[in-house]
This record gives structure tokens, sequence and C-alpha cells, in this order.
């Protein structure tokens, strides 16, 4: 009888543990950011003594209702830190967590339709260098050379008159990411215990001491909640309210195609943005819906008015056939950009509020966020994104990003 090679993946990527009675950090959200906290929690900062709950199952949230752009060309000087540390730790993350989760730098184009477009998307490039963000003002003809099969000609209702380019943005498979992610944590220790809910924090005095959840307390020396558009939510079981609103944000795909889109399009004047999967599927998104909600779906206007948009700039995607929409719920501040950092309550640390660009900046916010647990003080680059930022008028204004999903 001969040996047989290993399976290329294993029946388990990680354990599943019985959660204990307590932990030196409980990270509340098994999602991207939870597992990449938990992941330099251990890596960086040595603290394995570690558990990350998720009431369903690892990555079911966001993280596996996103669609997956990677870029770090954002206006305000510590929005392009922040998000340009991110993007060179997805660089080496492939090679570092050893595991292909498909990242592809085909770049990112955004476009201009009007004059105001055109004096915002040359500022924004010209900020980006400054910042050492890789960026370019293209003119149309330019535009058409990146992307042979968008429409660049006058005759179309909103005329394309150029765009910003960032050539080292792209796509990576997010179930990819999280399967890397949380393998790495396992292996250095941590304990990823899925099907457990937090139903509200143990506290003693104005300190959190711990969590209570389905499936008994769990103690904890710092608490950080990774959970998105329900941090809000639990944060008010702690006595905190958070300055966040949650929105569904919903995207589809097409059937599968050969290979035609060859980089990101994206359009806030139109709302739309494109990319094609590794697999074929052409991903699509728009802006969030207008109402809040927790519902992981959307209104069937938005879906209408984004395939009418992506059309007008893609002839050739007209007779493409829909193959499945499906929703998330996205955390969204008053100026579009995160909460990171300290809460009123001791002990208690907050990592959402990402709006619609949670994805991109995974690495990066698992790596200050689990600084911020460890040491219990702000990382350099997220310390502006403090939650103080709301009484004291600092605010970092990414609306202009954020804009449209993406």
């Amino acid at each position: 009888m001969t040996d047989r090679p290993p399976p290329e993946h294993p029946d388990f990527l990680w354990r599943n543990p019985e959660p204990r009675s307590s932990y030196d950090v409980v990270i509340v959200g098994g999602g991207g950011h939870g597992l990449a906290t938990a992941y330099y929690l251990a890596r960086n900062h040595g603290i394995t003594d570690v558990a990350v709950l998720e009431k369903g199952w690892l990555a079911g949230g966001n993280m596996a209702r996103n669609t997956t752009i990677i870029r770090s060309n954002y206006l305000w000087d510590e929005s392009a830190a922040l998000y340009e540390h991110a993007l060179k730790l997805w660089e080496r993350l492939p090679e570092e967590l050893d595991y292909d989760f498909l990242f592809s730098q085909r770049g990112v184009l955004n476009l201009a339709h009007t004059l105001q477009d055109v004096r915002e998307g040359v500022r924004r490039a010209s900020a980006n260098r400054l910042n050492g963000v890789d960026a370019e003002w293209l003119e149309p003809d330019q535009v058409a050379e990146v992307c042979p099969i968008l429409d660049v000609s006058p005759r179309t209702r909103h005329p394309v008159l150029g765009a910003t380019y960032q050539p080292r943005a792209g796509i990576a498979k997010h179930d990819h990411v999280a399967w890397a992610l949380a393998r790495a944590a396992d292996a250095l220790g941590v304990d990823l215990i899925q099907g457990c809910e937090v139903t509200g924090f143990l506290k003693d005095g104005d300190r959190v001491v711990g969590v209570e959840t389905d499936r008994g307390r769990i103690h904890a020396g710092r608490v950080g909640l990774a959970a998105a558009g329900h941090s809000s939510v639990l944060a008010a079981r702690a006595g905190v309210r958070l300055p966040v609103q949650s929105h569904p944000l919903q995207a589809l795909v097409s059937e599968l195609h050969e290979p035609v889109h060859p980089t990101v399009v994206m359009s806030n004047h139109v709302h739309v943005y494109v990319s094609q999967a590794h697999k074929g599927e052409l991903v699509m998104g728009a802006g969030v819906d207008a109402y809040n909600g927790y519902g992981q779906r959307g209104s069937f206007h938005v879906i209408e008015r984004q395939m009418a948009a992506a059309v007008e700039l893609f002839p050739v995607f007209a007779r493409a056939h829909v193959l499945r929409t499906w929703g998330g719920i996205v955390d969204v501040t008053p100026d579009a950009s995160p909460i990171i950092g300290r809460t009123p309550v001791t002990d208690l640390y907050v990592n959402c509020g990402w709006g619609t660009g949670g994805f991109k900046a995974t690495p990066a916010a698992g790596w200050t966020f689990a600084h911020t647990l460890a040491t219990g003080e702000p990382h350099p680059l997220s310390a502006p994104f403090a939650l103080e930022r709301f009484t004291t008028g600092a605010l970092i204004d990414e609306h202009g990003a954020a804009a449209v999903a993406h």
C-alpha cells in the first residue's frame, strides 16, 4: 500500500475548542478584523491567552459579504497612513501566512464625470503622492488603455473626463483571507470559538471584567469589540453609546464569464463599481441603502440603479445575467472614518465604524487594535481615530472616499 500525499486542505484549518472560564483578552467578533487582531496579538505581542467569540461561524458576516477591493488612495494624511500600512501588510501576508488567498494587484480607477470630480481627483492624487501612495491622474485616452472595455466616448450620459489610478490596488479572496488568519492565530494558541453569542458584559464598577454569552460567563482582562454593524448594539449593553449608524449594503455578481475586465473601476457620480472575480463573475456594488437596519439584504431600486450605471459604463455587460445578490451591515460614523481605541468603560475597547472600507483595512485594523489591547495605549497610526474626536471636533472627513460602496 503506497503512502498518499496529504490533502491540499485538511478537514479543519483550526481547532473548535470549548470556551474556558477566563482569558487575558476576549475579542467579540470573528470576522476579518477580529481574526487579524488575535493573530497580531499573538505574533507581535506574545499574548496567546486570547479568545475570539463569534455568534455564528467565523467570517460569516461582512467578511463573507464584501466585494474584496483593496486600496489606500484616501485623501487625508491620517487615512492614507492607515490604509497604506494595510496595503503594505497585504503585500507580504500571503508569504507570511503561507496561504495563497489570491491577492491580485490589478489597480483601481476612480472615474471623474464632472469638472468638480476632476478637481477632486487631481487633488486626491496629489495628496496621495505627498503621502507616499502610488497614485496618478489619467486622461480619458489613458483610462481606455488601462480598461479597454470602459466606454470613454463623449456621447454617454456621464462622460468619463479622467480618473485617478492606483496601480498597487486590487482584490483578494475574502474567504481565503479569513481562513489564513484563523489558521495562523489557532497555530499560535488562540481559541476561536464559534456559535458563542455575547449577550452582555460583566462589570466591576466602571470596569469590564468579562462577558456574558449564551454558553456561559467568560472573564477577561480586556475586551475588544470588533463586531462591525452590531458594534453599537453591543457597546450599548456595556453602557456606551457609539456615534455609529448601521445600514444595509448590497452587492451582486453575474454568471461566470471569460476574463474581460482587467482592473477595478469605481464611479462615485453614478454610484457603481465593478471588478471581475478570479472565477469569472462580475462583482458589482453601489451605495448603502438610505435606511438604518440590520437585515443582510437591500432594496431592489438600488440594484436597478447600479445595473443601469454599470451598463452605461460597460456596454459589453448589457447581456450579462445576475447570478445572486447579498447584503452586509455597515457601521457608519459621522465623518466616515473608523473608531479604534478606548471607550469610557475601563478595559473595554472598540474597533468599528469602518463603513464600506473594512475589508481593505483588515491587516492594519488588526495590527493597531492588537497594539491597543496589548498596551492599553493607541497605536500612532490609530491615535487620530479615537472616540474622543467626536467631542474635540478633530474629525477626519472621508465622505469623498466613502460615497459609494468600496
